[in-house]
């Protein structure tokens, strides 16, 4: 049926765009050492930008340190470069084999500041899944000029696109309180 396949393609795309979020917030950093904070970040790796997850070993061996080893030594300064450039605020420590970074507290306003980007970022998911709507609504209505739906069809599948809308949307919003509470309890 293909009101039925329209649903579900557009279902897939609003997963999708709640995983990319999941991904991004892992990115974002907290009080605790996390090794999502670095494994994407690009180190130029002879002349490839290589995500640092897979140039090195990742470890959080305390609360307040990351631990990369890298799996060939000679990339170590590349490595150290990447973490400088970056936008992490964090200084890299070197002892030849390993490169440590001290993950230190973080301030009140930096604690706001970091809960404002992942209100940001949620924002962002949240207006991909209305775009992901608006264009269900679109196939829809064009199944149904097209006399492939019928009008029922289409105002059922717009009520079912309405409510994953919503169901998502609730899921964002959830996602964005859990990591704000862990920015503000670390």
């Amino acid at each position: 049926m293909p009101q039925q396949k329209t649903i579900n393609e557009h279902k897939n795309m609003m997963e999708k765009a709640l995983e990319f979020l999941h991904a991004e917030l892992k990115s974002v950093r907290t009080g605790r050492a996390s090794t999502g904070l670095v494994e994407n970040l690009k180190v130029d790796y002879y002349g490839t930008p290589t995500p640092l997850k897979q140039i090195a070993a990742l470890s959080a061996p305390e609360a307040s340190m990351i631990a990369i080893k890298p799996f060939d030594i000679s990339s170590i300064k590349e490595i150290e470069k990447a973490i400088r450039n970056s936008d992490l605020s964090l200084a890299p420590i070197c002892d030849g084999k390993i490169v440590r970074l001290n993950i230190p507290p973080l301030s009140g306003e930096r604690r706001q500041q970091l809960i404002a980007q992942v209100k940001q970022l949620g924002e962002q998911s949240k207006v991909s899944i209305r775009n992901i709507r608006r264009d269900a609504n679109k196939k829809l209505e064009s199944l149904e000029k097209a006399k492939t739906i019928t009008e029922d069809d289409r105002d059922k599948g717009k009520k079912i696109i309405d409510d994953l809308t919503k169901e998502f949307t609730d899921k964002i919003d959830a996602v964005i309180k859990t990591k704000s509470d862990e920015i503000v309890q670390d």
